[in-house]
């Protein structure tokens, strides 16, 4: 499934929609101005919060968290041994980890467990300026997980680059 993701509205305070390849709407991105943490919740088409996002406004290259009900789900750091700047390390609750390598910046990056791919980033499949697309290759994986952690990456790269 690939759902699409408009770019431009990542702003904090910003709520925009995600969408399916039909053009429905999938998730909502609510962003939660006005916190001592910069907070994202990503929501289904009737308003039930699926996932929070979570990064503290003044930690230097920190780490994102993901929760679901309350519960840590997962935890996204930029890899510390990596030569790649653009090489992401999530943590599952329950300890297992997937890779997230690419060119983060120009959302053309992949993520992986075990070497196995999960979702594809891309700009390019699509046509429209400001989007890009989170193809979630295996039916079986947690779409709302993936989307999280695109956003999380692009928002932590993005943080950094503006710390140069």
């Amino acid at each position: 499934m690939r759902y699409l993701v408009r770019d431009k509205l990542l702003a904090l305070g910003d709520d925009y929609w995600i969408e399916d390849e039909h053009g429905r709407h999938a998730f909502l991105v609510d962003g939660k101005a006005l916190r001592l943490r910069d907070t994202l919740e990503l929501k289904d088409p009737s308003g039930y919060v699926l996932i929070t996002l979570r990064q503290k406004l003044l930690g230097l290259r920190g780490a994102m968290t993901i929760e679901r009900d309350g519960s840590p789900l997962a935890t996204v750091r930029r890899k510390r041994l990596s030569l790649l700047r653009n090489h992401y390390r999530v943590t599952l609750a329950e300890g297992t980890e997937l890779d997230v390598s690419g060119k983060i910046l120009d959302r053309e990056f992949a993520v992986e467990y075990g070497g196995e791919l999960l979702a594809h980033i891309s700009r390019r499949w699509l046509r429209v300026r400001e989007t890009y697309g989170v193809d979630v290759v295996r039916e079986d994986a947690d779409a709302a997980l993936l989307i999280a952690v695109a956003v999380c990456v692009i928002r932590m790269a993005e943080k950094e680059r503006a710390q140069e």
